[in-house]
């Protein structure tokens, strides 16, 4: 019994650690995301400079990949290899940032469907 005991006081003391939680969260202020302006510098991490600077990173390497490929077939360049490097490269990155974004819209629907 008393293993019983003890469980229930790491619950009791979780619950006690959530509640905590959830008022110090109710007594903060948010905002409405229509007073951020996407233009504005931000402070600190902002998840939509961070998409921006990932779709130019991505943008940027298939430009070099095209380049290089470009290099090599009007013979300007022998390196085969690796424009056939950069160009997987390029193309899992830009997998991976579709996985990323197919999530995150994922995320919005979910949010969306949350009962007000």
């Amino acid at each position: 019994m008393s293993n019983g005991i003890g469980i229930a006081s790491l619950i009791q003391a979780d619950l006690a650690t959530l509640t905590n939680a959830a008022q110090a969260l109710s007594n903060t202020a948010i905002s409405a995301a229509s007073q951020f302006d996407a233009s504005a510098p931000q402070h600190g991490f902002s998840f939509a400079q961070a998409m921006q600077d990932s779709v130019g990173k991505v943008n940027d390497g298939d430009v070099a990949a095209s380049q290089k490929m470009a290099d090599v077939e009007s013979g300007k360049s022998d390196d085969l290899v690796g424009a056939m490097l950069a160009s997987q490269e390029a193309s899992l990155s830009f997998s991976m940032l579709m996985q990323v974004r197919n999530k995150v819209m994922g995320g919005l629907d979910e949010l969306i469907k949350l009962p007000l």
